[in-house]
């Protein structure tokens, strides 16, 4: 053995308002279905996933910039409604 501990890495993503790294458990996932930003906390929904913090600072970054569609590879704006309460509920 070389003496090396085998520390696993924790997976890190790109917020999509800040774009800061941050880890993956510390970022929720988003996803589009049907011109729609859904949140995904387990992470487990079909198809191509965003990453934002869960705070409405960085949500409204996203919002401004077009993130959104721009990082879900999606034509169009999406509605972001159901996703805004989502992270006002989950601001302290």
């Amino acid at each position: 053995m070389s003496g090396r501990t085998r520390a696993r890495a924790c997976p890190e993503r790109t917020c999509v308002g800040c774009r800061e790294r941050a880890a993956k458990k510390d970022l929720l996932r988003i996803v589009a279905v049907e011109g729609e930003c859904v949140p995904d906390h387990r992470g487990t929904l079909p198809g191509r996933g965003a990453y934002v913090h869960p705070a409405l600072v960085c949500f409204d970054l996203a919002v401004r910039r077009r993130a959104f569609p721009r990082a879900l590879r999606v034509q169009g704006p999406l509605d972001s409604k159901a996703l805004r309460h989502c992270v006002e509920q989950a601001t302290p």
